[in-house]
């Protein structure tokens, strides 16, 4: 796959608390994104996700803001949650972030309007000891592959 730099949002990001992707799509001109083109942010784990204590939490979420910053005039598109121990409900296993791992938020079409000055994502981690490196970048909805593993490591995809 083929990944425009200008869609890259973390390349090999190192998190050990909370924030924001390296960077952000500027949106100042306002225009549509995911019309025509269903979109998602992709993201991908380069290193896996510390659970040494099983109190870790991952949160990935891809938001319109009005600031770079990406703390004002918030409008979340889409969420990805990931707890370690028994995760509750929508909240995903964090045993499943390990190198390698791919998974995609959709985002939903907008229009021109709606759209905030800046697309990007903020990474929330909580818990004791939480770190995890990962590369996330905007794709065609269509162009998102995930790899499919067997147990006996033949991958098919």
């Amino acid at each position: 796959m083929i990944i425009d730099k200008l869609l890259k949002l973390s390349d090999a990001q190192a998190l050990t608390a909370t924030a924001v992707a390296t960077n952000v799509i500027p949106l100042e001109t306002a225009r549509s994104v995911g019309n025509g083109e269903p979109l998602a942010a992709v993201f991908s784990v380069g290193v896996a996700a510390d659970q040494t204590t099983g109190d870790e939490d991952y949160t990935f979420d891809v938001k319109y803001a009005s600031a770079a910053t990406m703390d004002a005039g918030e409008q979340l598109l889409g969420r990805a949650i990931f707890e370690s121990g028994t995760p509750t409900a929508p909240a995903l296993n964090a045993d499943q972030l390990v190198a390698g791992f791919v998974f995609a938020i959709p985002l939903p079409p907008t229009n021109a309007d709606g759209d905030g000055d800046f697309l990007g994502v903020e990474y929330t981690l909580a818990g004791t000891s939480p770190t995890i490196t990962v590369d996330a970048w905007i794709a065609p909805l269509k162009d998102v592959t995930v790899p499919v593993l067997y147990a006996d490591n033949v991958t098919i995809g």
